[in-house]
């Protein structure tokens, strides 16, 4: 990949500054500077994806026929790269990213119509049903029945670490239909609405701390839940190939662009901070060393996904490459808070549960330290979950031995 840009992409530069400048309001900024865990609330990421869907930006990776911005991959790196730098939303509707896909390659023409417009316009919010309380990493032991009854499926059991399944619309999910030798048997890909009776969800508290209402994840409960059969996708027993192809979006995605962002914000830390020694944390050499080592690592990601995504746009399938990237980018993610929080020091200690009720004047309690210290603590155990889901590292390491090695 040539990586010098174009006359024609530092102009797409520009529109971009230029749409950014003009959409992501002070009130999005506020919240998103005030963020836990690099999301804002149902409401602002809808506004976000909306604004993005009036420009025809809301879906760069989708095919151009249902709705994508045939952009090449120049363009999308100066896309992410600018709404990464500007801190605009990270959205967690991940109906674009890896529902749609899924239904793109495997769904019958009346599930492209009824569900991929809503998914671009936003007006329906998706959750992924994958993991369950005996099967996370290992998610071909999972045990949801769905018994077929006529033109139903019967559903029993629950889901967990579902990311904000309290304000999700539909779920994709995963279910066992029938009992093989080879777990990855019997497994089928279904759609189904979170309206649906016998639906029931509870929230799971995590270490950052969410107000009430804003948690990221939960567990979800099924009781005898109906789903047409006419929601599955593909064959039936064939989920697994289906669940296979989705994880490649979900590992696959760009780090870089929002670890150089996050960099420059501990930089910025760093430079205001005393270290023991009453020198800016920035002077200090061990934290430089290890500053710098960070610095190299996203580079060198930087590069790495440039060159991956430039052969994905020739139409070479990710493989095991997806894995690389979640395993380097999650633990890239994970030191780069470990250096915002020694940044902070006495700072990152006093902890604030709602660090939106400021902003929202909800509250008169005056906090303790700048405006980064109530968010860098809860950041930083918010991603220890990071080398966790979509399949831990370890996982991430066994099949990139089995299918780059032969191990």
């Amino acid at each position: 990949m040539d990586l010098d840009f174009s006359a024609e992409d530092l102009a797409f530069q520009g529109e971009v500054r230029a749409f950014i400048a003009e959409a992501y309001d002070d009130d999005m900024r506020a919240h998103m500077a005030q963020s836990k865990n690099g999301h804002i609330d149902k409401a602002g990421q809808i506004r976000w994806l909306k604004r993005l869907n009036d420009r025809g930006w809301a879906a760069p990776d989708w095919p151009v026929e249902h709705g994508g911005t045939g952009w090449s991959p120049a363009q999308k790196y100066v896309f992410d790269m600018e709404m990464s730098l500007a801190g605009a939303p990270s959205t967690s509707n991940m109906g674009f990213r890896m529902c749609a896909p899924v239904i793109m390659a495997f769904g019958t023409p009346e599930q492209k119509a009824q569900h991929l417009p809503k998914i671009v316009t936003s007006d329906v919010w998706w959750c992924q049903g994958y993991s369950e309380p005996g099967a996370g990493s290992d998610l071909a032991s999972l045990t949801m029945k769905a018994e077929r009854d006529g033109d139903h499926y019967v559903l029993n059991g629950s889901k967990t670490w579902t990311t904000y399944g309290q304000w999700a619309d539909w779920m994709f999910c995963l279910v066992r239909t029938s009992t093989e030798q080879v777990r990855q048997m019997g497994i089928s890909f279904l759609l189904l609405d979170m309206k649906t009776p016998g639906i029931s969800l509870s929230p799971i508290v995590t270490l950052d701390g969410p107000p009430e209402g804003d948690q990221e994840i939960n567990q979800v409960f099924f009781d005898n839940v109906r789903v047409p059969v006419a929601n599955r996708i593909g064959e039936e027993g064939q989920g697994w190939t289906y669940a296979k192809y989705l994880l490649q979006f979900e590992r696959g995605n760009a780090y870089a662009p929002g670890l150089t962002n996050q960099l420059a914000k501990v930089k910025t830390i760093a430079g205001l901070e005393r270290s023991d020694a009453g020198q800016r944390m920035l002077d200090d050499p061990e934290f430089r060393r290890k500053l710098s080592e960070v610095s190299i690592k996203v580079e060198a990601l930087n590069a790495t996904e440039l060159r991956v995504f430039a052969g994905r746009a020739a139409g070479e399938a990710m493989g095991a490459t997806s894995s690389m990237l979640k395993l380097e980018g999650s633990q890239a993610q994970q030191a780069i808070t470990e250096l915002a929080l020694e940044a902070c020091g006495i700072f990152g200690q006093p902890f604030v549960r709602d660090t939106w009720a400021e902003i929202e004047g909800r509250t008169n309690t005056p906090r303790a330290g700048p405006d980064y210290a109530a968010t860098t603590a809860p950041m930083y155990f918010n991603y220890r979950k990071t080398s966790i889901y979509a399949g831990s590292n370890e996982i991430q390491h066994n099949i990139m031995a089995k299918m780059v090695l032969g191990l």
